[in-house]
Order: structure tokens, then sequence, then C-alpha cells
């Protein structure tokens, strides 16, 4: 079974997503021999940043964009069917969705390197990214497109059966519960989508939620419930994880009873959020409280100047046509940032044109 691709995407200087240590004598000496100072670096891809490098592109400001080792392309790359993106009656797949935002972007000119920044130094006007090669990339703007990543419940055990039985990815991992009883925690839509796909391997899927219905949209949750694999646990917050090696058995605790129960799965998939992936630019841009990066009003800059933020490292987890506006909306603010002003679209206010009725 596959791990969780973000897993082990804690961003955190020095370190990359795959544990490997970027010496500092290294950083310095590559930082001597650095590329030349480019226009724009886009950290992280996904709909919003390679929404940015296209539009970047085509406005001749040569984006470079460092996507990530495992999770480029954003979490769009674990989705199932995506069926509210217009164009697609029919839906899409969200990692087709993603190569096709990837090969546009490469087609107007984007350099796109599959890495993942482990340094970032943004309060200088030149802006310097270090890759977990050692490689030191300069602009005079930076693009923070990092994502979120996926939040896990914090339990004992949690580490252990990471990989043996405890998934945050359906798509990865489905295949390998054919024909088994599995579970997946959580209530919105990431929960419904998750464990309808499921129902096409296992035999039985519990939802397990810690409140008496979904917080799902009703078409998720209504398509959700009337499958007859599904097998809802309401009221329910996972307190323990059994099994040898793998997982066996979860324990479960009725939220308005107190009362445990076990119930024995072969897999549980987390689908409870996600967190942010700021830690590399903390100390440098302002976060907010829950740790996303503040941008200034309905724009995307950040408290530095030169540095942009679109998508869910800035929002939170939201939509796909949420993310491609910002993506759009960043490379208005670095076109103006580096030129002075910018013709490139950006998100229209109510007041910016009389309202005709």
């Amino acid at each position: 079974m596959t791990s969780n691709p973000f897993a082990t995407a804690a961003f955190v200087p020095g370190l990359g997503l795959n544990g490997v240590q970027v010496d500092s004598m290294e950083m310095a000496a590559a930082d001597q021999d650095a590329s030349p100072v480019r226009d724009v670096i886009i950290v992280g891809s996904g709909p919003a940043g390679y929404t940015a490098a296209i539009y970047c592109a085509r406005d001749g400001l040569h984006p470079l964009v460092l996507e990530g080792s495992i999770e480029a392309g954003g979490a769009l790359m674990n989705t199932t069917e995506v069926e509210n993106y217009p164009g697609f009656p029919e839906g899409i797949l969200g990692p087709e969705l993603m190569a096709r935002m990837r090969e546009q972007a490469e087609r107007f000119g984007t350099e796109l390197i599959a890495d993942d920044a482990v340094a970032m130094d943004l309060l200088g006007d030149i802006k310097r990214v270090t890759d977990s090669e050692g490689n030191v990339y300069r602009a005079r703007a930076v693009i923070l497109a990092m994502g979120s990543g996926y939040r896990k419940l914090g339990i004992p055990g949690e580490e252990l059966y990471s990989g043996k039985g405890i998934s945050w990815c359906a798509t990865c991992d489905g295949f390998f519960y054919r024909g088994k009883d599995v579970a997946v925690v959580g209530g919105g839509d990431s929960a419904a989508e998750e464990a309808t796909f499921l129902t096409r391997f296992a035999d039985s899927v519990t939802v397990i939620h810690r409140r008496d219905q979904l917080r799902a949209s009703k078409i998720m949750a209504d398509r959700l419930l009337a499958d007859p694999k599904i097998i809802p646990a309401w009221n329910s917050q996972i307190v323990g994880l059994a099994g040898s090696p793998n997982l066996e058995e979860i324990t479960l605790r009725d939220t308005v009873t107190g009362q445990l129960r076990t119930i024995a799965v072969s897999g549980l998939l987390e689908a409870i959020g996600h967190d942010p992936r700021s830690a590399l630019v903390a100390g440098q841009v302002d976060l907010d409280q829950a740790g996303y990066v503040k941008v200034d009003g309905d724009s995307t800059r950040t408290s530095v100047a030169g540095v942009f933020a679109c998508g869910d490292a800035g929002r939170g987890q939201s939509l796909i046509v949420w993310a491609i506006a910002e993506g759009r909306s960043a490379a208005n603010g670095v076109d103006a940032y580096l030129q002075g002003s910018s013709n490139l679209p950006k998100p229209i206010q109510p007041t910016d044109r009389p309202l005709v009725v």
C-alpha cells in the first residue's frame, strides 16, 4: 500500500519533503553560483500555481515553477472525479485536469522543476529560493502557491499504521481495499467523495463522523447515503487503533453517551481537512491565526513587497475556480510590481463597472 504523498510534507528550513538535509555550507556555496535574477519564481503547483505561471508566461515574465517532488499538481492529484468544473459535462479526473494545466503552462514557456523548495529568503529586493539539491534560484518576485496538506487525527498509532492501513488518498490506495471492510473519517465533501470512490473496491465503507449528520453538500451526502455499501457511524470519534502488523480494528467513542465500541476494518482513510504549508515563510510574511499566508484585502499581496500568495496557501482548502482566479490575480500583482502597472486581468469587484439592469 502506498503511503500518503503529503504525509511527510512538513516544510522545515534546510529539510526537504523527503527528509533530505540541505547543508548550510552547500546552500551558501550554491548561492555564490546562483542562476541569473529572474522575474518571478512560483513555489508550488496546483490550479493556482499553474494559472499564475500561464499568465506570467504569456506576459513575457519567464516564470520558474518549483512544482514539488512528490505533490506536483497539488491536492487535485489525489482527487477522483471533478464534477463541478465548467467545460467537462461528464466530469474529469483531478490528475488529468492538472496534467492539462501543466502542459498549458509549459507550452507558453514556463520552466518547471519537479523539486521542493526547502528554504526561502524573501525579505530583500532579490528573493532566493533553494531546492533540495542545494540549487539557489533568484528572482525579483515570488508567488507562494504551496497549497495545504492533509490534517491528521493526532491519535496514538496513527504514524505506526500509516501505509499499513491508514491512508489519506482513496485514488492512491483504493485498489488495495478490494473485497475488504474499510472506514472513512470525516463529514465534508472530501469525506463523502472518498467514501463513495472506495465503494468501487471495498465490501463495505463505514463513514465515521462526530455529529449526527454530514456537513457535505446535499448532492454529495444524498449520493453517499443512498449507496448500499455505506454504513454511517454517527456521533462517533476514533480513540484507538489496533492490529499487527497492519490495522485491523478501530475503537470508537460515542460523542453523546461516551460508550466505546470496536469495528473490524482493513483500512482507514482520513478526510478531516487540511493544514497550511507555511513553515518555510513563517517569520517572513504575516500569517493568520490558522497559519495561512495573509494577503492585503482582496489582492494577493502579502506583507512583504514582491511576494504574493494564491490558492490554498492563503485561502485554505477551497474551490478550483477560486484558486484559478487568485493565480491570475497573483500574476497581475507581479506584473504591476515589476512594471509599475499591469494589463493582465484580475478579479472584478462589484464597483468596478456600472451595474446594468
